[in-house]
Order: C-alpha cells, then sequence, then structure tokens
C-alpha cells in the first residue's frame, strides 16, 4: 500500500464572500497548513489541487496541481488531476480530502482503506451524512472520471455512486471531525475549538 493523498483546494468561497479558503487564517497558520498536517503523516505523498498561482502555497509538502476545474467543474477535476497524479506515480489511488476540513481524524486514511476493501472506493460520512470530496478513490476509475466530466458531470457523490463506494464512518456531534468551515461564523467556531 503506497497511499497518496490530495487536499482539495479550488473551491471559490462563495459563502466567506469570495475568499480564497486556503489561504484563510486559523490558529495563526493558513487553513491549508492545518490539513497538510492533519493527512500528511497518514501518506506517503500529498498533493495539493488548486487554480491560481501556486506560489501562495510557499512551503507546502509536495507538488500543487494546476485545478482544471477553472470552468467550474468543480471537485470532480480536482480529483481527475489527483488520479492522474497518482497513475505518474504507479499508485492504486489517492485520499482526496477538502481544505476546509482543519479536524480530519487521524484514522482517515486507515478506515478509508477499509471500507473500500470491496470496489476499491470509499467515502466518509459522520452524523449520518456523507462527505462526497473526502474519500478514496482507485486510479481505475480515471478513464470514467474523465468521460463524466466531459458529459458535463459536476456532482461528487452522483458520480461517485457510479464506482458503489463503501463508507468510513465517525461519529458527528460538536468533535465531529469533519467540520468544514464555509461560513465566517464557522471560522470562529474552528477558533474556538482550537483555543487552549
Amino acid at each position: 500500500m503506497h497511499p497518496l493523498g490530495l487536499i482539495l483546494a479550488g473551491g471559490a468561497g462563495r459563502r466567506m464572500g469570495g475568499a480564497d479558503k486556503a489561504l484563510l487564517p486559523l490558529a495563526g497558520r493558513p487553513l491549508w497548513r492545518h490539513v497538510e498536517a492533519r493527512l500528511g503523516p497518514q501518506v506517503a505523498e500529498l498533493a495539493l489541487s488548486a487554480g491560481g498561482d501556486a506560489a501562495r502555497f510557499e512551503g507546502f509538502s509536495g507538488p500543487v496541481l494546476a485545478d482544471a476545474g477553472a470552468g467550474g467543474q468543480g471537485p470532480l477535476a480536482g480529483i481527475l488531476q489527483g488520479l492522474r497524479w497518482a497513475e505518474r506515480l504507479g499508485a492504486e489511488g489517492v485520499i482526496t480530502t477538502p481544505v476546509d476540513l482543519p479536524f480530519l481524524p487521524g484514522d482517515l486514511v486507515p478506515q478509508l482503506y477499509l471500507a473500500a476493501e470491496e470496489t476499491g472506493c470509499a467515502i466518509a460520512a459522520s452524523g449520518g451524512r456523507r462527505h462526497g470530496t473526502c474519500g478514496l478513490w482507485p486510479v481505475s476509475a480515471l478513464p470514467r472520471l474523465a468521460a463524466a466530466l466531459a458529459a458535463g458531470e459536476r456532482r461528487v457523490m452522483d458520480f461517485a455512486a457510479t464506482l458503489s463506494p463503501g463508507e468510513a464512518a465517525w461519529p458527528g456531534g460538536t468533535a465531529d471531525p469533519f467540520f468544514n468551515i464555509n461560513r465566517p461564523e464557522d471560522l470562529a467556531e474552528a477558533e474556538a475549538r482550537l483555543a487552549p
């Protein structure tokens, strides 16, 4: 097993007033740094998928992949780039997570691999809710994903359904590890969670 990780950082941050979510400061560090610190130790190599100038991620531990989704293709385009990167490295799959999940669980990767035993694909869930962009995607799905994007597919869960993903579940509640930062009040709540 040679797990690869990919942080999806191509979102427009509309509910944040158009801010670059990856660069939002949380406890004195940009949001991407928190996700890198959570996912990085769980994978052999880590990449980041984003549009725009890659120089804003100076100090990132791996490659910054150009997000092909600038035309509104959303996170599926980032997942496609991640699968192409994984294929080049000879890996069987890639673990993806969006850049707005600063509390990712420390057992994300092993739990996703366990859930993916039957189909090679798995999606994370917490509190009864599935998190489509947080999953394990097999490189074998690359041609199917490229075709789906070309045909206009934009919904991660609709595409995932074609792969019959397993589900790796965690409890939700106040300490939900998949708490995501979409609005300014979410950022304030995350700050409170990290306060000493």
